[in-house]
């Protein structure tokens, strides 16, 4: 299949800030993007060439969107798998349904990542008081309690220190189609986000190390300081993931470190990743140019890092810092968001370090 040529329209599903740094990659290269999403003045819409803003349910919207644009992709992995097959009949989506459909269920993910060999922790499916108590009977405490869909930066999950926090958990969560998970003993948290193109061919970041705060991604570190075992088998196992649900497009696959040197899969997401935007620095092409190149059809690009990065988001009020940031010499991103709200993601900054610096990670003191 021939490439998309430059002029051509990519359409995105979803209007966050990665759809944003993706039309960014995409007029790079020629082409223009299409927004389709639920919300006006969304931050892609701000840089993009058109928008639909529309329900996900309405599908005269989907179709004359579809009608719009030479190709799909996107940036929000929840978008209703109804809305992608409706897309999927009139023009290439990638990712497609398929994939949705396994990535927007964490049960699903974690059964389909057990079946391919991929280290997970132990879980059980929960839907009702009786699966719960048999769960934590297999399973014990503590453990996590976390509803199958939707739940993102620590929302919808509950952790289960002693059985009889089970049951009020599950009913502060109200009760949804859940999945309890042994709690799991680790010495870090990290990611690798992989690349498949429509040719099959398939190439990975770096892993890096995830550190949290309040549940919410604070710091990426680029490369992960972690044992290079753990490095090999987080990206053999993001690897194995994205063969087999037979993605085009980008897989970005959480893992933990175990204190042994191992990892455990924890979730993914068929989409550009908070944890890849130091990509855009540090490589010759970020991880949203390479989703841009995989929905084209175009060879995907190359993954090696000419820098070592550290990335901080900017959440709530931390965007206040606008001005010293700009004039630090880091690399400031800002998303467009009209308000500033505790939690919520308002922009990243970037900070590049020598590819062969000795001493790795950075002290606090050095950190953006």
């Amino acid at each position: 299949m021939m490439p998309l040529p430059p002029g051509s329209v990519i359409g995105v599903l979803g209007g966050g800030q990665l759809g944003r740094m993706m039309a960014l990659a995409a007029a790079r290269l020629g082409y223009r993007v299409h927004v389709y999403t639920p919300d006006a003045d969304s931050p892609t819409e701000q840089v993009c060439a058109s928008a639909t803003v529309a329900g996900w349910e309405d599908e005269a919207a989907l179709d004359a969107f579809a009608d719009a644009v030479d190709a799909v992709t996107l940036e929000f992995e929840n978008v209703p798998v109804s809305a992608v097959e409706r897309l999927e009949a009139r023009v290439p989506v990638r990712p497609g349904s398929h994939v949705l459909a396994v990535a927007q269920d964490r049960l699903a993910e974690k059964t389909t990542a057990r079946n391919l060999g991929v280290p997970v922790a132990p879980f059980e499916a929960v839907t009702s008081d009786t699966d719960l108590e048999d769960a934590v009977e297999l399973i014990g405490a503590p453990s996590v309690l976390k509803t199958r869909r939707e739940g993102y930066d620590g929302k919808g999950q509950r952790i289960i220190r002693t059985a009889a926090d089970a049951a009020p958990a599950f009913a502060d969560l109200g009760r949804p189609a859940a999945i309890l998970e042994s709690f799991v003993d680790f010495t870090a948290e990290i990611s690798v986000v992989a690349a498949r193109g429509l040719d099959g061919d398939v190439k990975s970041y770096t892993a890096v190390e995830n550190r949290h705060e309040h549940h919410i991604l604070a710091l990426t570190i680029a490369p992960a300081a972690v044992a290079s075992s753990a490095v090999k088998q987080a990206e053999e196992a993001a690897r194995t993931l994205i063969e087999a649900l037979d993605v085009v497009g980008l897989l970005a696959v959480e893992f933990f470190v175990t204190p042994e040197g191992g990892v455990l899969f924890n979730e993914m997401a068929p989409r550009p990743h908070n944890s890849g935007h130091w990509t855009i620095e540090a490589c010759r092409v970020s991880q949203f140019e390479q989703q841009v190149r995989a929905t084209a059809g175009l060879p995907l690009g190359a993954t090696g890092f000419h820098h070592r990065a550290v990335m901080r988001n900017l959440i709530g009020d931390d965007a206040d810092r606008w001005s010293d940031l700009v004039a630090g010499g880091d690399s400031l991103y800002l998303y467009g968001k009209a308000e500033a709200r505790p939690g919520r993601k308002m922009g990243h900054v970037t900070r590049l370090y020598a590819p062969d610096r000795p001493n790795w990670p950075p002290q606090d003191a050095e950190l953006p």
